[in-house]
């Protein structure tokens, strides 16, 4: 799977609250991904397009378990390159089909706005303006299937698991 798009970058330590305040959970599921990032970048949902990809500092993703993944799947993103990715919150990316991927020195490899190309089979992000590639860190091809069959709830639909739709896409 390999992923091309825009970029956009967000510092270290972006915690959940920052990518999905709470009040927004009380919110239809349909309407959760217009506040994305409205206390730190109000209005980025509006230039955000579809395809783009999300360039992140450290610990991206700490804090509660909400479904911020889902968010930014839902908002369009294609995927999110940080150096460094919360436990939590990647497991709920993997889950929720948003492909996410841990790579050591992607911060200063892009500047807002640079192509960059994502290999998940190689495990590489390729930054189009300059030509750097860097290796991201692998995980379980498992994990690699359920992001493309679009979620833990897809997969299990496809594979006949599931006695109940998912509510969440039925």
């Amino acid at each position: 799977m390999t992923i091309r798009g825009k970029t956009w970058k967000f510092g270290d330590h972006i915690n959940t609250d920052l990518i999905l305040p709470g009040p927004v959970m009380l919110m239809p599921y349909d309407e959760q991904p217009r506040h994305v990032f409205a206390a730190n970048r109000p209005g980025w949902v509006d230039e955000v397009g579809a395809g783009d990809v999300l360039i992140a500092g450290r610990n991206f993703g700490t804090g509660s378990g909400r479904p911020a993944a889902r968010s930014l799947k839902v908002l369009g993103l294609s995927c999110l390159v940080a150096e460094s990715i919360n436990g939590l919150f990647f497991r709920n990316c993997v889950n929720y089909g948003f492909p996410a991927m841990e790579c050591p020195g992607v911060s200063e490899a892009f500047e807002e706005g640079d192509g960059a190309e994502v290999d998940f089979a190689a495990f590489t992000v390729r930054n189009a303006r300059t030509g750097q590639t860097l290796q991201g860190r692998r995980f379980p091809e498992m994990l690699l299937k359920i992001i493309e069959a679009g979620g833990i709830y897809p997969l299990m639909e496809a594979q006949g698991l599931l006695a109940e739709p998912n509510p969440e896409t039925a």
